[in-house]
This record gives C-alpha cells, sequence and structure tokens, in this order.
C-alpha cells in the first residue's frame, strides 16, 4: 500500500487513549518502520491537525472546497505548549471563524436558508461562560473549545447561531458577546425566554413565517408538512427537515409556538400570542 486513510480515527476514544495512539502511530511513521508513503487524516480537531500533519488543507461544506493549504513547519515530536504551536491553532481558528463570518452570518438568513440544530442549552452555556471570569465577554475560540470540552465542529455551529441571533459576534478567532447577549446572560429563565422570541422572530425568517401562519389561520394550526415543502424549494430534503427541526427546538424554547410530535401539527396552543 501506498497511502493510509483515516477518517476521525481517535474521536471515539478516551483522551489518554487516543494520545498513546497518536503518539505510537507518529513514532511508527517518523521512524520509517510504515511501508506506506503517505498517511490522509480527516479531523474537526485543529490541535490534532496541528499536531500530527505535515499539510493541513481546510475544507468548507455546501459547496464543499479547499479554502486554505497551510504547511506545517514543525519537526517531530512537537511540543503543544510551545507559542508558535498555539500560534498556528489559533490562525487556523481565525481562518475558519472568517469563512463563518464572511458567508451568511454577515448578510442575515433568509427563508430558505441551511441551520443546524444547536440546543438551547449549549447556547445559554456559552453564552454564560464567555459572560463570566475570565472571559468577562470575549474569548480565544480554541481556548474556550477547551474550557467546554467542544471540538470545533461542535463550537462553531454554537457561535454561529448566537451569531445569526444577535447575541454574539466572531471575529479572527474571538467570540464575543453582544451587548442582547450580555443582557441575557444576567436575565432569569423566563425573562431569557422573552428575549429569545423576540431575538428568534426579528433574526429567523422561517421561525417568523410560522408564527405569521399560525396567527392569520382561524384555528391556529398548521401542518409540518406545510413548512417542510416551503423549505424543500431551497435544501434538500433532508436539510429542509433538520432546520425545521432546530426551528422546533428553538421557537419551543421561546414559546413562540406549540409543535405535538406525534400529530406533526404546529398551533398556539398555551402560547401567548
Amino acid at each position: 500500500p501506498t497511502i493510509l486513510l483515516m477518517d476521525e480515527p481517535f474521536s471515539a476514544l478516551d483522551v489518554l487513549t487516543a494520545e498513546t495512539l497518536r503518539t505510537d502511530l507518529l513514532d511508527l511513521w517518523t521512524q520509517g518502520r510504515m511501508p506506506i508513503k503517505s498517511v490522509l487524516i480527516v479531523t474537526h480537531n485543529i490541535e490534532e491537525a496541528v499536531f500530527m500533519c505535515d499539510r493541513i488543507l481546510v475544507l468548507s461544506s455546501n459547496p464543499g472546497r479547499v479554502i486554505a493549504e497551510i504547511k506545517v513547519p514543525f519537526k517531530h515530536p512537537r511540543n503543544r505548549l510551545d507559542p508558535a504551536f498555539r500560534k498556528l491553532v489559533d490562525d487556523i481558528y481565525a481562518k475558519m471563524t472568517a469563512r463563518q463570518t464572511n458567508e451568511a452570518t454577515k448578510k442575515g438568513l433568509e427563508l430558505g436558508s441551511w441551520l443546524p440544530q444547536v440546543s438551547t442549552n449549549l447556547m445559554a452555556g456559552l453564552i454564560e461562560t464567555l459572560a463570566m471570569a475570565p472571559y468577562h465577554g470575549r474569548a480565544d475560540m480554541p481556548e474556550i473549545a477547551r474550557t467546554l470540552h467542544l471540538e470545533v465542529d461542535d463550537l462553531f455551529p454554537i457561535a454561529e447561531v448566537l451569531q445569526y441571533l444577535g447575541f454574539a459576534d466572531v471575529r479572527e478567532g474571538d467570540v464575543f458577546l453582544t451587548p442582547p447577549g450580555r443582557v441575557f446572560a444576567e436575565f432569569g429563565t423566563q425573562e431569557r425566554k422573552l428575549m429569545f422570541a423576540d431575538h428568534l422572530l426579528k433574526h429567523v425568517p422561517l421561525a417568523a413565517r410560522i408564527k405569521k401562519v399560525l396567527n392569520e389561520r382561524p384555528g391556529h394550526r398548521a401542518p409540518r408538512v406545510r413548512f417542510e415543502q416551503e423549505l424543500e424549494d431551497f435544501l434538500s430534503d433532508g436539510a429542509a427537515e433538520e432546520t425545521l427541526d432546530a426551528v422546533i427546538d428553538w421557537g419551543r424554547y421561546g414559546e413562540i409556538f406549540s409543535y405535538n410530535d406525534q400529530t406533526e401539527i404546529f398551533s398556539l396552543e398555551d402560547v401567548e400570542s
């Protein structure tokens, strides 16, 4: 064989086992004890990529393409605490967050925009962590990812949704709270729900569309399929389903509508319209 292909080879392992296997693999590779010419690893862990690889390709999604190629200048073995190592990790985060900011987050969402499924608990958790010491409203993304024990693939969607909703912003590898985000962090449960509902209706067109349709219908009810079919004019079937599920979760939290999972019916029951 000339190439070894690995897709997230260490992601399902505990920290110590993953670190041991990474080190063993690197020892075999650097000592020339592997009968192959190249190793290709797919990973969402930026630090892992910088620790192991000589060249990193950063990919985007929708559409999938290479947005950056980075040569790693460090010899093996590498020291994660070395300032140059940390700077390269931060630089890659900055490249990836710049992509996030320059795309849909700048122009705002449209009715047919795809939305990631991010729980309101994760959103609130990131806001609360940012608001507290030592961050006081602003944090380096690699650092806060480590604090929250999140991989980049988990952190980016949370920060992205908070940016859509106007609670946070992301620039040059940093995430920071906007004034509404700081207010949200200080609020109690019910005040948070009211504020979240206001931002959801203001910034997420699909949520506003659902609310408008329910308000206009005499029985204040509408089937899920009515909105799913509308989304399918813009998105694939799977993406439409994911997007609608995300807005259902957020709308329930903000109490802007009710949704019955069994009947798949939206309504304004138990909701103040």
